[in-house]
């Protein structure tokens, strides 16, 4: 890969001396002030978990009830709780010493026999230690001594026992003063609970004042960014709380269901063992593992087989697969937004500066680190380093990829990458942004000419690959036919132009167009002949940074001097600063359309393709028209006069939905009757008829339902219509009517003299009125039966 050619300059040192010592001052504080910030961490983590309850429960009581209320309710239930697991505990403790026998035997087991090849190993170790300098092996001790040369048998009375040792502490504490005793007992219980007091009495007052606890910090923070401020925050707020309560959930169940299990497995004190499991979950990483292993340890004391311990082991694996697979992921949706690296990195730093406390605050804390790494510029090192997003966009993971020589890995990501999106995402948020790169990074001497070469001539390989392949994505294969169209794509002025134009040429023969691309070191002169020979329905000129629209320009005003009535759509790929200007400039310049992604130049090629020349399709007759005209004719609605139940109907449907026309048709057998009708031409309307075979009418009874067609010149059933483009029809939508029993008979429709969308919402609104319709026939048939 070839290295950037940047030089360092003294204020990038200073910035990097700046950060580090900054870093390292802030490391000092969270580790000096912790006996400060604990305590508000722990509330303010606190606080995100109730805030939501509080919140829903002030709506009815006020805010200093719910919070008292809520307060209140988890001091009773940690109570309660704090009660039965302490019942427990006194249970078990009288218990224990009932198991011995079982945990004799099981250490028996495990006792290594004599004469094996682990015991002749701790001889020989044994042996060696004795024969080294300064061995640790006892002495005997000698039973006779040498006075004045003579041998004398020395007699050793038995010595005493040696009393058992006290503790040194306890000792001292024996001979001091009887206060000192008491207070060196208490103190280590004061100190928890003096924290345990002061969280919640701040987090009584966080709960009362969280609005203006969070207007002061986006004050504080915000310095003026009050926008990015809040939606940092409210992030954070969100993410923290919707971790925590998710947590608390996973957690609870998770002892729930170890209580349960090891209580039929036949562990004593199940219920102690599930809160005790409970409780370690939310330590990361470790706590399950220590949660599950005193049960374990307790079940091999107890049982006098292996059965228990081994269920009680495959209990907790099970559990913990659940827990992680199935309850986490469906519980928590959307992750924290930490990658699992930074959440181990976060839990040892935390851990080493705060504690176990830390292990425990280590992913809302980090979370919060990530969010504002997300909102605040100066800190985005922070979500680079911490966040579960790429590191790199997938543009750029191409273009590193490309760089490597030899690597061949952009052809592993291009397959990777279609597997979850469409050629033209491949196109226009890749290869475009690639090309785009390479070229300013050679302008800037970070690339030299032989790279740049060899990146463009990579992407043409990948292309005319892909070309050769079959459609396989579902968004290409699946998309509407683009009318037969002739598309000649032209570059601007370079080889990244000719690129970019023949990816388009590709997406465009992908929709059943006929397109080509000119190759990028053709003179405008020569340009303008291929045209002349290509006849052309549409031109479309590319231009990929840093081409100018200068270059686009002078080549539009070429081809509109030449031909004078061909289309010319302008394609600026990935221009972002200044592009209405541009596009008006073009457009001055002669251009139909300027657009800047492919996915744009394809819907507006399709808008300028000529209109189809194809036939025109008839309305097709259904199998069953004999029994759909008996029906028809049965409500003796054809050739009637008009009705005001159904004139209100149509009047109001041309002026709620803002068409010109608005009709109620009735299918015969060779014509359409219109029963009512709204801003016919006046022919129409005197005669209130029309042939069944060029009607829309027709198509909708023969296929039963709705139809939509936003654009009748683009369909190419009604493209050729000599009726409706004698009409200058352009919209239609269509709702069948059909009689009592079922049959379709007519229909109720809009029409329009220009294209225009119709929602799903619009189709329900249609589909009301033509039921009011339909309650109108079932009424009359039903007079005419009596």
């Amino acid at each position: 890969m070839l290295a950037p050619k940047n030089k360092t300059t003294a204020a990038d040192a200073l910035v990097v001396l700046s950060t580090v010592a900054l870093t390292s001052l802030v490391g000092a504080l969270l580790y000096l002030a912790r006996d400060l910030l604990i305590p508000l961490a722990l509330a303010a983590l606190i606080t995100f978990l109730l805030a939501p309850l509080v919140t829903r429960l002030e709506r009815w009581l006020g805010r200093v009830v719910a919070v008292l209320l809520v307060v209140t309710m988890i001091f009773a239930g940690t109570g309660a709780v704090g009660w039965v697991l302490t019942r427990q505990i006194i249970d078990l403790a009288t218990k224990l010493p009932s198991y011995k026998e079982n945990i004799t035997a099981k250490l028996r087991t495990f006792q290594i026999p004599k004469g094996g090849a682990f015991s002749a190993f701790s001889k020989t170790v044994e042996e060696i230690k004795k024969e080294l300098p300064g061995g640790t092996a006892a002495e005997p001790a000698p039973t006779v001594t040498q006075e004045l040369g003579k041998p004398t048998t020395a007699v050793t009375a038995p010595q005493a026992a040696p009393p058992a040792a006290l503790p040194v502490q306890m000792v001292e504490m024996s001979k001091g003063n009887p206060m000192d005793l008491v207070q060196s007992m208490i103190a280590p219980v004061l100190g928890p609970l003096g924290t345990s007091a002061l969280v919640v009495l701040l987090v009584i007052f966080m709960l009362f004042q969280r609005e203006d606890l969070r207007n002061r910090l986006i004050r504080l923070i915000g310095q003026g960014r009050i926008s990015a401020t809040t939606r940092a925050m409210d992030d954070a707020s969100q993410r923290v709380s919707r971790y925590l309560l998710m947590l608390l959930v996973v957690n609870v169940t998770y002892g729930i269901a170890v209580s349960i299990g090891l209580y039929f497995i036949g562990v004593p004190n199940a219920i102690l063992w599930g809160g005790f499991t409970a409780v370690l979950r939310f330590i990361p990483y470790v706590g399950p593992w220590i949660g599950a292993s005193i049960p374990i340890l307790l079940s091999l004391a107890v049982s006098s087989s292996w059965l228990m311990p081994l269920l009680t082991i495959g209990l907790f694996v099970v559990i913990e697969l659940l827990s992680n697979n199935v309850m986490e992921p469906w519980l928590y949706g959307s992750s924290t937004g930490v990658s699992s690296i930074a959440l181990i990195v976060a839990a040892m730093l935390w851990t080493w500066l705060w504690g176990p406390v830390g292990l425990v605050l280590a992913t809302p804390l980090t979370v919060c680190l990530v969010v504002m790494g997300r909102h605040v510029p100066r800190l985005s090192f922070l979500s680079v380093l911490l966040s579960d997003e790429d590191a790199l966009t997938p543009a750029e993971d191409c273009y590193h990829r490309l760089l490597t020589v030899g690597g061949h890995d952009e052809v592993e990501f291009v397959e990777s990458y279609l597997k979850e999106n469409s050629l033209t995402a491949l196109y226009d948020a890749v290869f475009i942004p690639v090309i785009t790169a390479a070229e300013v990074d050679a302008r800037h001497d970070s690339l030299d000419q032989d790279h740049l070469l060899g990146i463009e001539q990579s992407l043409r390989d990948i292309i005319e690959d892909l070309v050769t392949r079959p459609p396989e994505s579902k968004t290409e294969a699946d998309a509407a036919p683009m009318p037969p169209c002739r598309v000649c794509c032209l570059p601007a002025r370079a080889e990244r132009d000719e690129l970019a134009a023949s990816m388009l040429a590709h997406l465009l023969q992908q929709q059943g167009s006929e397109a080509w691309s000119a190759p990028g070191k053709v003179v405008a002169g020569e340009l303008i002949g291929l045209l002349e020979k290509a006849d052309a329905d549409v031109v479309c000129i590319s231009v990929v940074e840093p081409s100018t629209v200068i270059h686009a320009r002078y080549l539009c005003l070429k081809v509109r001097a030449q031909f004078p009535r061909i289309k010319i759509v302008i394609g600026l790929w990935g221009v972002i600063d200044g592009a209405a200007e541009a596009a008006k400039r073009l457009r001055d310049s002669g251009a139909d359309e300027v657009v800047f992604s492919l996915a744009d130049a394809l819907v507006q090629i399709a808008k300028l393709a000529p209109l189809s020349l194809e036939p025109m399709t008839p309305a097709p007759i259904p199998a069953n028209d004999d029994e759909r005209l008996a029906a028809l004719h049965a409500l003796q609605l054809l050739d009637t006069d008009a009705e005001p139940v159904f004139d209100r109907i149509t009047a109001k449907l041309a002026r709620v939905f803002e068409v010109p026309i608005a009709l109620l048709s009735l299918v015969d057998r060779d014509r359409l009757f219109f029963k009512s009708h709204t801003g016919l031409p006046e022919d129409l309307a005197q005669s209130r008829q029309a042939p069944r075979d060029v009607s829309v009418c027709g198509h909708v009874v023969a296929k039963n339902e709705v139809t939509i067609i936003e654009d009748l010149a683009r369909d190419r059933r009604f493209a050729s219509n000599p009726w409706l483009k004698e009409r200058g029809l352009r919209f239609y939508a269509g709702v069948p009517l059909r009689a009592p029993g079922g049959q379709p008979i007519g229909t109720l429709c809009l029409l329009d003299t220009k294209p225009r969308p119709f929602t799903a919402r619009d189709q329900r609104h249609l589909q009301e009125y033509a039921d009011e319709v339909m309650e109108e026939f079932a009424r009359r048939a039903a007079v005419g039966n009596s």
